[in-house]
Formats: structure tokens, sequence, C-alpha cells
């Protein structure tokens, strides 16, 4: 199988910084296009504006990169996990880092807050009004929104591992 191109990796997490060389082959390209296309799909890496959405809509977003990165990973086997010749990092290493230190904190400080919130609903006020009330609601939109810029710049890489310009608008 012929190597791609190298790609220096430099991905800054909440604890951290994804950094290294990336040398792709087939698999990895093809595994990073499929999780491209479920990147720029969701709400997890377009903006959600003041006033739209729904941040249960945000989080169930997220959790289902989970899922999806699982489904990926298998598909394409232990290959996409080993780094190449000449490189230090693969897809499944990234694709794990970004789920282990950019997505699970957020759902697991966030999600049982938002929940406990959620159960104080009365039948008489929306969904989008009740959330509004809520007195983290500013703070868990600041928190999905550096997600967001996160997972952006996740899926920049991704494009370019699987060669193709960016679908989405740069921020």
């Amino acid at each position: 199988m012929p190597e791609l191109d190298s790609f220096t990796i430099a991905l800054k997490t909440p604890v951290g910084e994804i950094r290294g060389n990336w040398k792709p082959d087939r698999k990895e390209r093809d595994a990073a296009w499929e999780m491209y296309v479920e990147l720029v799909t969701r709400i997890s890496v377009v903006e959600l504006k003041p006033g739209e959405g729904l941040l249960r809509e945000a989080l169930s977003s997220l959790y289902t990169l989970f899922d999806t990165t699982r489904g990926i990973l298998r598909k394409y086997g232990p290959e996409v996990a080993k780094p190449k010749r000449g490189g230090d990092m693969s897809f499944g290493r990234i694709a794990v880092i970004v789920l282990n230190d950019v997505i699970r904190p957020v759902l697991a400080k966030w999600h049982p807050l938002l929940l406990d919130y959620e159960k104080k609903k009365s039948d008489s006020v929306s969904l989008l009004e009740h959330e509004k009330q809520w007195d983290n609601y500013e703070k868990l939109r600041e928190v999905i929104e550096y997600t967001r810029t996160v997972l952006k710049e996740y899926s920049d890489i991704l494009a370019k591992v699987a060669k193709i310009p960016p679908l989405i608008s740069s921020d």
C-alpha cells in the first residue's frame, strides 16, 4: 500500500496538545474521510449561534461521536491505530485522544448537570425557555463553543488527510 503525504499534527485540547507526524495510508485516509463527514454534518463543528438550538441537542450530538468513532475504528481495524514508517501518530490514536480529552470531560460534567435541571421543567414552559432560565446556560454554551473550535480544527486535519478542501467555512 503506497504511503500518502506526511502531516504535522498540532491540535490543542483542554488537557494538552496532540502533536506529531502522521503518515496516513489508504485505510487511514478513508477513515479520516468517514470521520470528517460525521463531524461536519453535526452540531459538533457548526456554530450554534446565540439563541439557536438546544443545549441537550448539542450534548447529544457530541455523545453520538463515541459510537461513530468506535464504528470507524472497528471497520478499518487495528492498522489505523498503528503509526506508519516515519510517523508517530495514527488515525486511531488521534481519534481516541479527541474522544477522551475533548468530548468525554464535557459530557461527564455537563450531561448530569443538565439532566438534573431538565427534571425541574414545568409543562407550561418550552424546552428552549427552560434551558435559557438555567443559571449555567451561558457557561455550557461557552463550553460547547470551545469544544466546537477544537473539533473544527480536528475536522480540518481530517480534510487535509482525506485530500479534500474543507466543506464548511472557517471561523
